[in-house]
């Protein structure tokens, strides 16, 4: 079964009780081969960690291949790292945290507004901070130059993805969006060198738009994406890697999206001011397009 960004993994829907991954793997520990009881060992050392870290760097840290990390994931009932790092999560949070980090049970309305903009504040405060002005102008270069953009993301990016598409094409720019992991594939393989693929994915391993951006290298196409993740499998691939900062422990991150539409804002308005006269001019005619049928 293939983990997609947004789905919810067996562990969470039936096959563990909460609050049982990480007793499943001491009891499951005796078993492992030597490789992977040393994942399993660091895993159990340092839990709270396992949230935030990639695969790789899990794999880094306990001085083994990410193919290691993957084997221990599925030797312990789990179908792959993203699957464990849910379920780790869950073990770890209190019951409100799975809905948000800060909002604690009893929480008045109005401070459960200003915890939840206080997140999504400083998620995009974290967010501009490491917005580096170099891959930003490389962004925006290979954006104007580009002969077709094709923006590609699936489960709970893809809302962004179509938001940046809405976004492109109000610029005049020959741009696609594609949420469906096997059209995206298919379109990546007929990607020339003038082409740019956006791929938008916050945890960066999910594998859908990983394969993506593989098979546009392949077609030496440039690439651009935007990860919350600056050292997952996803960045390999990427000519330009853009970061958005989130502290968020729920697998379904919303400060996240915030923080990627804002990117995705900078972009749009990046390009716009490149052709100021151009921008208006189109925007003129969109909306004498629309305005008849708001009448």
């Amino acid at each position: 079964m293939k983990e997609e960004e947004g789905s919810t993994p067996t562990s969470i829907r039936g096959g563990l009780d909460r609050g049982s991954a990480l007793a499943r793997i001491r009891s499951m520990l005796p078993g492992l081969a030597p490789s992977e009881a040393q994942v399993a060992n660091w895993v159990l050392k340092h839990a709270n960690r396992v949230v935030y870290l990639s695969m790789a760097r899990i794999a880094e840290e306990c001085g083994v291949s990410d193919t290691t990390v993957l084997r221990f994931c599925r030797s312990v009932g789990f179908h792959g790292y993203t699957d464990l790092k849910i379920s780790v999560a869950r073990d770890l949070a209190r019951p409100s945290q799975v809905i948000h980090d800060d909002v604690m049970e009893g929480d008045p309305p109005l401070t459960i507004a200003r915890k939840v903009f206080s997140a999504n504040i400083q998620a995009l405060y974290d967010t501009l901070e490491m917005l580096k002005a170099g891959a930003l102008e490389n962004s925006l270069n290979l954006l104007a130059e580009a002969d077709h953009i094709l923006i590609v993301g699936v489960g709970t990016s893809s809302p962004i993805v179509h938001d940046m598409y809405n976004r492109f094409f109000r610029l005049g720019l020959n741009c696609g969006a594609e949420t469906d992991s096997y059209l995206q594939l298919m379109k990546a393989a007929l990607l020339t060198p003038e082409d740019v693929v956006v791929a938008i994915s916050q945890s960066g391993s999910s594998q859908d738009p990983i394969l993506t951006l593989r098979e546009a290298k392949l077609r030496e196409a440039k690439t651009i994406c935007i990860t919350g993740n600056e050292k997952s499998p996803l960045t390999a691939y990427a000519d330009v890697t853009l970061l958005s900062v989130s502290g968020e422990s729920s697998p379904e991150a919303i400060a996240s999206r915030i923080a990627q539409t804002t990117i995705v804002d900078t972009l749009y308005v990046g390009l716009s001011m490149r052709d100021v006269k151009g921008t208006i001019k189109r925007e003129k005619l969109i909306w004498d397009a629309i305005i008849p049928k708001s009448i």
